[in-house]
């Protein structure tokens, strides 16, 4: 396998804003991302990268505090860089999330494999955590589930897991579209579909017993209504991606929408909500 020198650029920045950097490192050729509790860890080859690009974005932004640093990778298998610092990640002890280079423990009754060369959405930031936590709570027998900003897909691999008969996956970065399919071939998938697009330009079709959206509080409010309407009733909507300060907001919005909070949970300052509609 080819060795090559990465630079690795480790933002810090407001949780709502980690999307947006996404799509500007993807922009930049960052072919690895990483979301991180404090924001956003992005990996491309020394010689595509260009700190005055780096620069660049942030002075775009001039109202969002972002710091950054960036480290020089020495040459090396960058495969084994991910080996040494991804760790499986355990859901209440149900859900092992795991590379396809860490051992199987059978014991735990979901294994979801994720392939983290590509990773965003891997489990171990809260709000990956958090939603994974509320599917469990949930009946997906037979249910059509839509993922709404899937990342690497492992919301949508879940819900196949639990019983989901058809699960559509879709999010607005060209890196999803190449890294989500890997999973779900990882994870013997065989009900899942990903589409590029955003919920608004999609024109999908049909109605979904569960819509999951990890995504941040303002796409959060600005589609939620069409989240609604996309819902069967009853139905049930999981969000997530927003800060314990940002709850209010949405529960307001998801009330003049006709849901009703069944369910909060709360990890390290993240939030999900659970909404029924009937």
């Amino acid at each position: 396998m080819a060795l090559t020198d990465y630079i690795g650029v480790r933002f810090r920045c407001p949780g709502e804003f980690t999307e947006i950097l996404i799509a500007e490192m993807d922009g930049l050729g960052a072919e690895s991302m990483m979301e991180t509790e404090d924001g956003l860890e992005a990996y491309m080859e020394e010689s595509d990268f260009d700190e005055a690009a780096v620069k660049d974005v942030i002075e775009r932004y001039p109202r969002v505090n972002i710091t950054y640093e960036i480290t020089r990778v020495a040459t090396r298998n960058w495969n084994e860089e991910w080996e040494k610092n991804y760790d499986p990640i355990r859901v209440n002890d149900e859900i092992l999330v795991r590379a396809d280079f860490h051992s199987p423990e059978p014991e735990i009754p979901y294994e979801i494999i994720i392939n983290p060369r590509m990773s965003f959405g891997t489990g171990h930031h809260a709000t990956t955590f958090l939603m994974l936590s509320e599917q469990l709570k949930l009946d997906h027998q037979g249910k059509r589930v839509l993922d709404a900003g899937c990342g690497t897909a492992i919301l949508a691999v879940m819900a196949e897991k639990k019983g989901a008969r058809e699960v559509i996956a879709y999010d607005n970065n060209s890196w999803t579209i190449e890294n989500a399919p890997e999973n779900l071939e990882l994870n013997h998938c065989r009900n899942i579909t990903i589409l590029e697009g955003t919920i608004s330009t999609l024109n999908l079709s049909g109605k979904f017993d569960i819509i999951l959206a990890n995504i941040n509080k303002n796409v959060l409010l600005e589609e939620m209504s069409e989240y609604v309407s996309y819902l069967e009733r009853p139905g049930v909507l999981i969000l997530s991606g927003f800060y314990t300060g940002d709850a209010a907001d949405l529960e307001h919005k998801a009330a003049n929408l006709g849901l009703t909070l069944q369910n909060q949970a709360v990890k390290n300052d993240w939030m999900a909500l659970v909404f029924d509609y009937k």
